[in-house]
């Protein structure tokens, strides 16, 4: 039997190690303590193998509605919970094609999941992170003048807001990249079809055009 189980981690503290604005009255400092929040969601689809070393016939399929359904994107990470130990390649193989229409890589392996792997079955795993920061905007500081030498309960609120909302992977926020790496190492199909293709006008060699004027 198929099960579809979903779990959410713990809370994890990005851009800095300020306490939450909650516990704090004055902050003398100018770095803010409104911070982006980063969680992370593990999504799970066990995917029967039939017994043998590759997906059961259909389950390519079921796996690719899957993913359309819980809307697969960039940033999130597709691995794969093998608790049997066999390490199987070939099926993961299988996964990572499904998984590549998404322009998805699909890791080896995967942290562990709550609940047992049916037996003769693959668990995928897609863990998907989320940037928020909580309590913004704030006003609920003392009123000004303030002679506290405190920054407001609003400082860095909208900076840091935008920053979670536009950040495309959300766990850059608590890892960073690696140093030299601006972009990644597989780009999109779309961003290499555009790098790689001829310009217009330019298929047959450099064309001259005119417009008939003196």
């Amino acid at each position: 039997m198929t099960k579809h189980l979903r779990a959410s981690t713990a809370l994890l503290l990005a851009l800095g190690t300020m306490p939450l604005a909650g516990c704090i009255t004055s902050n003398p400092g100018i770095e803010s303590i409104k911070q982006p929040i980063v969680s992370r969601t593990d999504h799970v689809f066990d995917a029967a193998t039939g017994g043998g070393a590759t997906l059961a016939p259909g389950e390519a399929q079921r796996l690719s509605g899957w993913f359309e359904t819980i809307g697969l994107r960039y940033g999130d990470r597709v691995g794969i919970d093998d608790r049997s130990g066999l390490n199987n390649e070939v099926t993961r193989q299988e996964v990572a094609a499904v998984a590549s229409r998404w322009g998805i890589d699909v890791a080896p392996t995967a942290g562990p999941t709550a609940g047992e792997v049916t037996p003769g079955a693959v668990r995928v795993v897609v863990s998907r992170t989320a940037a928020i920061v909580p309590n913004c905007p704030d006003w609920t500081g003392a009123p000004y003048p303030d002679f506290t030498a405190s920054t407001t309960s609003n400082y860095g609120c909208a900076t840091n807001r935008n920053l979670a909302a536009m950040v495309a992977d959300p766990q850059d926020l608590v890892r960073g990249r690696e140093p030299g790496r601006s972009v990644d190492a597989n780009p999109s199909k779309a961003l290499k079809l555009y790098r790689d293709r001829t310009p217009t006008g330019f298929e047959d060699g450099l064309r001259r055009e005119s417009t008939g004027g003196n």
